[in-house]
Formats: C-alpha cells, structure tokens, sequence
C-alpha cells in the first residue's frame, strides 16, 4: 500500500464563498462610511393627523410625526396655525402632539404650517426641515329645531348657519315629541307620532332614527362619506308598550327608554336598554322620576322619591356584586355631567322652598353654586370645563304667580353668577336653549303670541321665535364669558339643539 505524504489544505474556499465573503466586505464598508457620514435623509413631516379632516368640540390634539428626531425648540418656535389656536406642546420620539386650550371654533378652515424647524443631530444645510404645510377644518355651525309653521309644523329641520342651508328631515305625517344628536351629528333619535296610524296619540309615538346629511370626515374616521339626509329607519315600535321619556349615551351606543306595558297600563313604567345591534332589554321594572346617562355610558342617575340613584346599566344576568344601585339621598336631580364626567351639576331642594345648584365631582366633593326661588330648566358645562351656562326662572315678586326666564352663567372656580340676556326673556316656563359645543354661542326659543287678520276676524296664534346669543369666553378662568346682542333668526320653531 502506497501512501502520500502531502498535506491536505485545512480550508477549502469554494467560488460561492467568496463572493459572500466580498458581499460581506461591501457591506461592512457601507456601514462604517454611515456611521461616520450619519443619515443623511432631510428632516421632514411624515404625518398630520388632521390632514383633511374635520374636528368637533371633542378633538381636542393633533399630532406631527417626523422622519427624523427633531430640535424641539426650532419646532415650537415656528409651527404656526391659522387662524391662531392657542394650545400646549409635548413630545414623545418623533412625534409631536399639539394640545388645544379650546375646542376650535366651528365652521372655519385651519392651515397649519412649518419652516425653519431643524434636525437635532444634523448641520449645516442638511439639518434644516422640509417646509411643510397642512390643512384642516372644524364641523360646520349647524342646528336642528321642531318646526311650528306651514310645512315645517311638527317636523325636524336642520339649518346650516356655515352653509346657509335649510332641510326638512323628517316626513309630514310624523310629528316630533322630542329628539336626541348622535354624536357626529350625522343621525337624530326622535320619538313621534304617526298622523296616518288610525289611533294616533302620545301613548302610540314610536322610536326613529333619520340621517342628517352631515357626515364629517372626522379624524377617527377610516374613510370620508356618509348617508344623504332624510333616511329614516324604526327603532322601536309601540305595538305592546307605551314609549316614553328616552336618553342616548354619549357615544351613541345606547338608548336607554320608559316603556309601559299595554297589558298593565296603570304600572308606573319600566326602563329598558337598546345597544347597538341588540334587541330591547328590561333592566328595571320600575322608573317614577327623570333619568340621564351618564358619560362612560355604565349607568343611569335616575330622580327617586326623596333622592337620586345611580343604575347600573346592565342585564340582570349580567350584573355582578359591584353593580349595586347607589343611592344619593342629598339631591334631587342630575341637571347634567361634565365632557369627562369627572363632574356633575345637581339640584337640591331646600326645605326652605328655595332651590340650589350643587357641583360634585367624581371624588365626592362638592360646593353649592347658586341658591334662588324658582325652577331650573337647563344647565350645561362649557367644553373646558371652567363654567356653567344655566336656564333658570326666578319668581318675580307680585300677588300673580309668575316665574321670569334667564340665561345665567356660573362659574365654577368663583362662584360668581353673570346673566347673559341684556333684555328680560318672556314670562313662561317653557323656553328652552343650548350652548354650542365650541361654546362660543347660546341658542334659545322664545314662544309668542301673533295676531292673524282674516277677512271676518282676528285670531291669536301661537308661535315659537328662535335667537341666536353669541358668547365671548375669556382667557382668564377667573373672569366669566361676555354675551353680545342677541339675533333673531328668521325661523318659527322651538327646542333648538346644536349638532355636536
């Protein structure tokens, strides 16, 4: 046996491993050459989440992502918005978030631009920013009231005051007992009765739902576009109960409703829940008071005898040991709750006959804002949280018993009550109003008394006037908003309401 003395090589390097490892040597040049030359990518604004978007009260920031980390003084210094919105900055990486003090108010067009911003780590002409600008708009300024005249008597209409646009929404042979916004404005919840039905009445108003028309391209919406006005679709029918007073949560999610059953009509009512895509469900036998959800939409502050309980709002085979009723034996009411609901107006009734308005918040605290003799219709926090716009009627001094209205602003840091109306509103107890969700202005109604001549007499008519009270909030908390002169609008109708 012959055998060879040569060595064998230790490595073979075949033509693919070479290659990978020239690849590997390229690469690893790249590398080092951009560590010592940096990104050279120029800084720019990737993404506005506002970009062609339409804001309401409750879009309250927007933010800026930018491809590269940024100078955030060179940023703050020249981000410019117009017209002007006062707010806060913060940061979080790349992204920039801007904070609104106020909602922006409705029916404007925003441009927001940037120049001048530079890179952080960057210099010299490759750290200064793409100018950058975007666009965006608030909600149209628009409202819905009960038309009383012509064609309008008993109907929903919606006026565009951005657009100087009116509708007619619901059918002629339905007429409105009351009504509730969805929030985006693009769907009303309405009860009413129908003309045509053979035994038409109170006790026969069903439950609807019509479209508005007004479908904004909202920053939390995935795509533009919605229903055209005038599409109306049956909620709930009154074939086996009797539909009364209703609510609808915050978010549109729920209507809670007092129903009574046909086969038991001297019962004082139940209160059922609609969830979306759900059918009717009974979460109590009993309801004998006004009744309001509250913002998170977990439950229902409901007036009982002597006091106020909050129910949950969930199905009795749902419910759990925690869901309990609270019950509230210091007031009487729940006028309304904050945005947030960290806070509530209340009512107490005082044994001296006399009223009050009580603000509580979540951590139980509370302070009593204003004590009168009179009725309370209506109060509504503004969108920052600092006032209270309340209805009220104060007793006016005399052998006749009259309640005289007023528009009347609390605020809730001092105290201090400013009534808005320069000239007193009609002695009647039914006015009713609305503060605008930018909080910039008040819409009220005013029935009245008209005088038709007809070619064999004269009759009074009754008419409903609706006026529009602009308010001015101030910069300082401390001092209370200023109303301007009230406009009345060339409408007949009461029970105006703000789309949100």
């Amino acid at each position: 046996m012959i055998h060879s003395n040569s060595p064998k090589p230790l490595l073979q390097v075949y033509p693919l491993d070479r290659a990978a490892l020239a690849l590997m040597a390229v690469l690893t040049g790249f590398t080092v050459l951009l560590l010592l030359t940096g990104d050279i990518t120029t800084p720019k604004v990737r993404d506005f989440s506002w970009q062609n978007r339409q804001v309401g009260a409750t879009d309250t920031a927007f933010l800026l992502t930018f491809n590269r980390p940024m100078d955030h003084s060179s940023v703050e210094k020249n981000l410019q918005i117009d017209p002007p919105l006062p707010g806060r900055m913060s940061w979080s990486g790349r992204r920039m978030a801007y904070t609104l003090n106020h909602p922006a108010p409705y029916g404007i067009n925003y441009t927001v631009q940037l120049r001048g911003a530079y890179d952080r780590f960057l210099t010299g002409q490759q750290s200064q920013s793409q100018p950058f600008t975007g666009t965006f708009q608030s909600r149209d300024r628009a409202f819905v009231y009960q038309g009383v005249e012509n064609n309008e008597k008993g109907r929903l209409v919606l006026y565009n005051l951005t657009r100087q646009q009116k509708t007619i929404l619901t059918p002629a042979n339905l007429t409105v007992m009351d009504f509730k916004l969805y929030p985006k404005g693009d769907r009303i919840l309405f009860s009413a009765v129908d003309s045509l039905n053979p035994q038409p009445g109170l006790i026969n108003q069903k439950l609807y739902t019509i479209t508005t028309g007004i479908n904004p391209f909202s920053p939390d919406d995935s795509s533009a576009g919605g229903a055209t006005a005038g599409q109306l679709t049956l909620i709930l029918d009154a074939n086996d109960y009797q539909n009364l007073k209703f609510d609808l949560s915050s978010d549109g999610s729920t209507i809670v409703i007092k129903r009574i059953s046909r086969k038991n009509p001297g019962s004082d009512g139940g209160i059922w829940v609609i969830r979306s895509g759900e059918s009717p469900q009974e979460i109590s036998t009993q309801a004998s008071g006004d009744f309001l959800i509250t913002p998170d939409g977990s439950s229902l502050a409901i007036a009982q005898g002597q006091g106020l309980a909050l129910l949950p709002l969930c199905q009795q085979t749902s419910c759990t040991s925690t869901d309990s009723l609270e019950f509230l034996p210091k007031f009487g009411m729940v006028l309304n709750f904050s945005a947030t609901g960290q806070a509530a107006a209340m009512v107490k009734f005082n044994t001296d006959y006399t009223r009050s308005i009580f603000w509580v918040n979540s951590q139980g605290q509370e302070r009593e804002l204003i004590r009168f003799q009179g009725t309370i219709l209506k109060a509504q926090f503004d969108p920052t949280n600092k006032w209270l716009y309340c209805l009220l009627t104060q007793l006016v001094p005399g052998t006749v018993y009259q309640e005289q209205p007023q528009l009347v602003v609390i605020n809730l840091s001092t105290g201090k009550a400013t009534i808005l109306n320069s000239t007193p509103l009609e002695l009647q107890q039914d006015t009713q109003s609305d503060l605008a969700p930018d909080g910039l202005a008040i819409l009220y109604d005013q029935a009245v008394t008209q005088r038709v001549n007809g070619k064999a007499s004269s009759v009074n008519k009754l008419t409903s006037k609706i006026f529009l009270l602009p308010v001015t909030p101030s910069t300082d908390a401390q001092i209370n908003p200023q109303p301007e002169m009230a406009i009345e609008l060339p409408f007949r109708g009461f029970h105006p309401a703000w789309l949100p």
